[in-house]
């Protein structure tokens, strides 16, 4: 399909006013297309469930999340890998962001780096892609051959490859193994994909990055449990967590932070198990941190 034809480069013919609209009428229109995008990312929740087992999967093998997307599609992968480490304490290596153009493109757009499918190879060779490894391929219009060539380099390596776009029978997806194909319709700003198309591909990667967490074990009933106390409001929500997670009292549970060296997970085993530091530490290892599970035992 060429650029012009693309689902996400047609004018929005409810929009075709918005510059002689009141600043009330710009929002009203604005928010009446975004409520679209949830239906359209709801339509691919088979599609998404899919993407979490088999992410899941490979990442409690060992493997890596590793995003890869360009513009305002990379960007959203590189703010969903970066955001992992001090939500759910992951290393920072086991969650990485790849934009076409380096670093330097999350602030300025590099021309052309999104063109090239070597570029992309090259980007995931010197990340020494692994067959346990994830890579997600985020594009709007389905086609960016940065995203392309990545995936296609990941399936040559035998990595588990999705696929997040917002138009159907994507070029991206014909390259990977669970292809999301989210159509949110014409954008308020013809083109403008970090509107519409931004927001679907935000939720979706909220959905798959937080349910793999889940399956991990990073959360215990629905609280953040491997949250890093780096700072005076992480630590208040760490005790608080403990506290309303066993019932003990605000200063029972900074007692029980402390003995347990910061670990949020097991405080709660021992506040809830009654075992010593030692014993709670030697039950989560045989049960690959998984606080519920440890405590169903």
């Amino acid at each position: 399909m060429a650029i012009k034809d693309l689902p996400t480069e047609q004018r929005n013919q409810n929009t075709l006013h918005i510059d002689q609209m009141s600043t009330l009428e710009m929002v009203e229109t604005i928010n009446q297309e975004d409520q679209k995008v949830a239906s359209a990312v709801a339509s691919q929740k088979q599609q998404i469930a899919h993407a979490i087992d088999l992410a899941s999967a490979n990442y409690h093998a060992g493997g890596r999340l590793i995003y890869i997307g360009a513009g305002t599609s990379g960007r959203l992968g590189v703010l969903d890998a970066a955001e992992l480490v001090p939500t759910y304490g992951i290393d920072p290596k086991q969650a990485i962001g790849l934009i076409a153009g380096g670093q330097g493109a999350m602030y300025q757009a590099v021309e052309g780096a999104e063109d090239s499918q070597i570029l992309a190879k090259k980007d995931l060779q010197d990340l020494h892609l692994s067959a346990k490894d994830v890579v997600i391929g985020l594009a709007a219009s389905g086609r960016t051959p940065y995203v392309i060539g990545g995936l296609k380099y990941a399936n040559e390596c035998g990595a588990a490859t999705i696929s997040i776009a917002c138009v159907s029978g994507s070029l991206i997806g014909q390259n990977s193994q669970v292809a999301i194909e989210a159509v949110v319709g014409p954008e308020v700003i013809t083109g403008s994909t970090r509107m519409k198309a931004g927001t679907a591909q935000k939720m979706i990667l909220n959905m798959i990055s937080t349910a793999v967490m889940i399956k991990q074990g990073k959360v215990y009933q629905n609280v953040m449990i491997d949250v890093l106390p780096t700072n005076e409001k992480l630590v208040d929500r760490a005790q608080r967590i403990i506290q309303t997670c066993t019932g003990v009292s605000y200063e029972q549970a900074q007692q029980l932070l402390q003995s347990a060296q910061m670990n949020v997970g097991l405080a709660i085993v021992m506040a809830k198990s009654g075992l010593d530091k030692d014993q709670a530490e030697k039950l989560l290892a045989e049960n690959d941190g998984n606080v519920s599970r440890v405590l169903e035992k």
